[in-house]
């Protein structure tokens, strides 16, 4: 009877332990998931291979930012598949997604390429002029961006190369509130984000420098004509639009944004009632 027994009660410690040893391994595995992993990478001119000194640099998953020391080295907050964005002024803006080599391995370098390297080639085809028109005329390109102008409103005119352009403007001038619904409706995680964007101090820091929109069309994922024209539904100027830093724009769109929350909560408090009522 004790033969058999203590066999069995070692058996029993053996699954024991094994039960153990998997809540643990699960316990460790979670808890290094969660834990904040950090990057570190040394930003450099792809022609000079020298570091650039305060390159602007965004985790657009987390919303937080930070720039570049003395050395072009930077360090942030982000973990596996996390994408973050760099802009310098004159180079090209790129994003780099965090892998799981660069965080194991450690500090990198990132390239980032001089505009005027970047810029695509120009092909300038010259003209051979006859004198006359009929002939003439049909060497002359079309161009695609043609300017609008909408009647009623002096001195004011939309770029546009597509004729939806002309459709966008004219449904933001006639139903500003359906604009207003179709950006913030469509895009309610990004519009999230102005609130995380607020928060942190280093990308306001950015936005206060900077006038070109390009992190907020890229964190918040809009195009430049429909930031621009958020704000003017806005009722903000578009003198305000045209002379505003980037944060002025990010601190408009938000006060709008929780303005159009109160109101769409109140719209549909309204349509509830009414079809509660007999």
């Amino acid at each position: 009877m004790f033969s058999t027994f203590n066999p069995l009660r070692k058996r029993m410690r053996l699954y024991f332990s094994l039960i153990l040893f998997c809540f643990c391994f699960l316990g460790l595995a979670q808890e290094t998931e969660t834990e904040p992993t950090r990057v570190q990478a040394t930003i450099i001119s792809s022609t000079t291979k020298e570091p650039l000194v305060e390159v602007n640099v965004v985790n657009l998953n987390q919303v937080i930012g930070t720039t570049t020391n003395d050395e072009g080295m930077f360090d942030i907050r982000a973990k596996v598949n996390d994408t973050l964005h760099f802009s310098y002024l004159g180079y090209k803006s790129i994003k780099v997604r965090v892998t799981n080599d660069w965080i194991k391995f450690g500090n990198t370098e990132i390239e980032m390429t001089d505009e005027a390297l970047a810029l695509e080639e120009v092909v300038v085809n010259q003209l051979k002029l006859t004198g006359y028109l009929e002939v003439d005329i049909k060497q002359i390109p079309i161009r695609t961006n043609n300017r609008f102008r909408i009647s009623g409103i002096p001195n004011q005119g939309y770029e546009g190369g597509q004729t939806n352009v002309v459709n966008k403007v004219l449904g933001a001038i006639f139903n500003p509130a359906d604009f207003l619904y179709k950006m913030f409706g469509k895009k309610p995680n990004q519009m999230r984000k102005l609130k995380e964007m607020k928060k942190d101090d280093e990308i306001r820091n950015q936005l206060a420098k900077r006038f070109d929109r390009e992190m907020l069309t890229v964190l918040l994922q809009v195009d430049k004509y429909d930031l621009d024209e958020i704000v003017n539904q806005c009722n903000y100027s578009r003198d305000f639009i045209r002379s505003a830093n980037d944060l002025q724009i990010l601190d408009a769109i938000s006060e709008c944004y929780e303005e159009y929350k109160v109101l769409n909560r109140n719209n549909e408090r309204i349509r509830n009632k009414r079809k509660t009522q007999p």
